[in-house]
């Protein structure tokens, strides 16, 4: 008993097949031979050609970290696990609906459908605990560095007064960094300033709107680089 060489498409059709009607390779819960399995295969599954494997590969992934902690025997290779190759190779549209044990006897003469039952419920249990515990991580938020010019509208324009008109807007997600001024030519400088901010709560384009709007200084405004953090 056991499976076969993973990374075939025999080896996965059998696989997915097992995993119709499974959550766990063997059990009701996760354990070392969900780990032995999922190591062996490297990758997730196409989930177009084989979607219950898939599935379960995405859904013993969120255990990653409690891998060395699950129940079984860790020593164990891949290949003890799981049906008969033949089982599934050969009428491939038929997947065992309940575990058997080593000897193929029911010992406690469970009843199929019920098992089968059960075996759905608690897929759809873990799954909806996978998807809560996903939601719970707070992703970092994304941020950007921006290098902006501001341009005076000659070289009589206060160039003090313009940085401190642009440095006066504050924005949830804004923070402003280092500044120089770059000769342009003809006695004109411009200004030059960084700043950092989260893509979700400053837009470029209307940060750039309000410092025009400083219309005693300001020219105009060109983002010279961005980049993401």
């Amino acid at each position: 008993m056991g499976f076969t060489d993973l990374l075939t498409d025999a080896g996965l059709t059998v696989l997915n097949n097992w995993l119709l009607t499974r959550s766990y390779i063997t059990g009701f819960s996760a354990s070392q031979a969900d780990v032995a399995v999922f190591k062996a295969l490297k990758s997730s599954p196409d989930a177009t050609k084989y979607p219950n494997a898939a599935r379960w590969y995405k859904h013993i992934a969120s255990y990653e970290d409690e891998f060395p902690a699950l129940s079984g025997d860790a020593s164990k290779p891949y290949s003890v696990y799981g049906p008969e190759i033949s089982e599934l190779a050969v009428n491939p549209a038929k997947a065992p609906a309940a575990e058997e044990d080593d000897d193929d006897v029911d010992l406690f003469g469970s009843d199929d459908e019920e098992e089968d039952a059960e075996a759905v419920k608690l897929r759809e249990q873990r799954l909806e605990e996978y998807r809560k515990k996903k939601e719970g991580k707070v992703k970092p938020a994304a941020k950007s560095i921006v290098t902006l010019d501001v341009k005076p509208w000659d070289d009589e324009t206060d160039l003090k007064k313009l940085e401190e008109a642009v440095r006066s807007i504050q924005k949830d997600g804004l923070v402003w960094g280092g500044s120089k001024l770059v000769a342009v030519g003809f006695g004109i400088k411009k200004l030059q300033i960084n700043l950092v901010v989260e893509d979700e709560k400053v837009s470029t384009d209307e940060l750039q709107e309000q410092i025009q709007e400083f219309e005693d200084f300001v020219q105009s405004t060109d983002v010279v680089a961005m980049q993401k953090l």
